[in-house]
C-alpha cells in the first residue's frame, strides 16, 4: 500500500491539474476527480510521469452520491487518504439581478456542497491519518461585486465552511485551510476572453491586457503558482497552519 495518498478534485484542467501534477513530487498516489474522463486521463499521464501512481474517478461532485464513490474508490485502491484538495467548481458569472434560481443553485451545488460532502465523507479516513484539507475559494469572497454575485457569495461560503471544518479538526487532528486566488490564466479564462473580446470590439490580446490593468495588478497568476501554495499547505512545513484563508492574487484586493 502507498505511504501517502491525496485526492484532488477539479483535476481535469486548470489549477486542479497543476496541483495534481505538483503533488506527485510529494505523494505516492493521487486520486484525480472531475467529470471529464478524457481530460482526467491527460492529467493521469502527467502525474505518472511526475512520479506518482494515479487513479481516475470521473464523477460529478454536484451529485450527492459522488462523494461516497470518490472516497470508497480511493480507499479500496490505496487504503488511506492523507490529503484532500477541493478545487472543483465553476460558478456562473451572471449579474445579481439577472440570475435565476437555477443558476444560483448550480453555483452552490458543485463548489460548496460538493466540497462539503466530500470533506465530511473523507473525514474518518483523514482523522485516522491526521491528514490535511484545502478548499479553494477566491478573492471575490472578500469583495463581492454585482456582476459576479454568485461567485463572491459561494466563495465567501467556502471560507466560512473551511473555518468550521478547521475548528472540528483541532480536536480530530485534521488540518483545514482555504486558498483565495485572484485572476489566474486558466483554459476557462482564455475561453471567456475569446468570447468577451469580440462582443466589445476588441482583439483577444487587447481584452487579455485590459483585465489586469482594471484589477490593478501586474499580470494574471498562473495555475502552477497556486499549485505551489496548495502543496505547501498539505506539507509538514505548514502543519501548524489551520483555519487560515490565504489570498494569492497579485495584490488585487487592496484592503488589509
Amino acid at each position: 500500500m502507498p505511504q501517502s495518498v491525496a485526492i484532488v478534485t477539479g483535476a481535469s484542467q486548470g489549477i486542479g491539474r497543476s496541483t495534481a501534477i505538483r503533488l506527485a513530487r510529494d505523494f505516492d498516489s493521487i486520486a484525480l476527480v472531475a467529470r471529464n474522463r478524457t481530460n482526467l486521463d491527460v492529467t493521469a499521464a502527467a502525474v505518472t510521469e511526475a512520479g506518482a501512481e494515479s487513479l481516475v474517478v470521473d464523477v460529478d461532485l454536484a451529485d450527492p452520491a459522488a462523494a461516497r464513490t470518490v472516497v470508497d474508490t480511493t480507499l479500496t485502491t490505496f487504503g488511506r487518504i492523507d490529503a484532500l484538495l477541493n478545487i472543483a467548481g465553476a460558478v456562473p458569472q451572471v449579474d445579481l439581478f439577472d440570475m435565476s434560481d437555477e443558476q444560483w443553485d448550480h453555483g452552490f451545488a458543485l463548489k460548496l456542497h460538493g466540497a462539503r460532502r466530500l470533506t465530511v465523507t473523507a473525514w474518518p479516513a483523514l482523522k485516522e491519518t491526521k491528514g490535511s484539507v484545502v478548499l479553494i475559494s477566491g478573492n471575490s469572497a472578500l469583495a463581492p461585486k454585482a456582476p459576479y454575485a454568485a461567485v463572491g457569495t459561494v466563495n465567501a461560503a467556502i471560507v466560512a465552511l473551511a473555518k468550521a471544518f478547521s475548528d472540528r479538526g483541532i480536536a480530530d487532528g485534521v488540518q483545514v485551510n482555504s486558498v483565495l486566488p485572484g485572476p489566474v490564466m486558466t483554459g476557462r479564462r482564455r475561453s471567456y476572453l475569446e468570447h468577451w473580446a469580440p462582443l466589445h470590439h476588441m482583439t483577444v490580446e487587447e481584452a487579455t491586457a485590459r483585465f489586469p490593468r482594471e484589477a490593478g495588478i501586474a499580470r494574471y497568476g498562473e495555475p502552477d503558482e497556486i499549485a505551489e501554495l496548495m502543496a505547501f499547505l498539505v506539507s509538514p512545513a505548514a502543519r501548524w497552519m489551520t483555519g487560515s484563508a490565504l489570498r494569492m492574487d497579485g495584490g488585487e484586493v487592496k484592503s488589509v
